[in-house]
């Protein structure tokens, strides 16, 4: 009679509760990679709407080389983001003919993330607008 080894006779495949730790070992590590990977999707989409409100800042700036007398001070809303421009005289210290006076410029753009607000806000020096010379066009 052949008969074989108690030990080997065991060895005929996995138990159930081994099959069921395997599939909850599995089910964590997927569920911490669906998280890592959204998480880098929505951190992407982030950057991806910094990086437009940035660019809307950058424009309104490029807008102008130089600020009237009275300032500078504009809102509105372009692709989904809100702004705004104010200006205020800025104190160099200096004075004189060929010496410009400077406006601070602060731009701010925001928008909506998930229920989120957001904002970005550039700060810049601009010249002040000489006046327009008399019987200049």
């Amino acid at each position: 009679m052949n008969v074989l080894p108690r030990a080997r006779r065991r060895q005929r495949g996995y138990s159930l509760l081994e099959i069921l730790v395997a599939f909850a070992i599995m089910a964590f590590a997927l569920t911490a990679l669906y998280r890592a990977s959204g998480g880098s999707v929505n951190v992407l989409s982030e950057t991806g709407r910094r990086q437009r409100a940035v660019v809307i800042a950058e424009s309104l700036l490029a807008l102008r080389d130089s600020v009237p007398a009275a300032g500078w001070s504009e809102s509105g809303e372009s692709a989904g983001f809100v702004w705004r421009v104010d200006t205020s005289p800025y104190a160099t210290g200096l004075s004189g003919p060929e010496i410009p006076s400077l406006h601070r410029v602060v731009v701010e753009v925001g928008w909506n993330d998930g229920g989120r607000g957001r904002q970005i806000r550039l700060v810049s020096l601009l010249p002040q607008r000489k006046p327009a010379k008399e019987g200049a066009p």
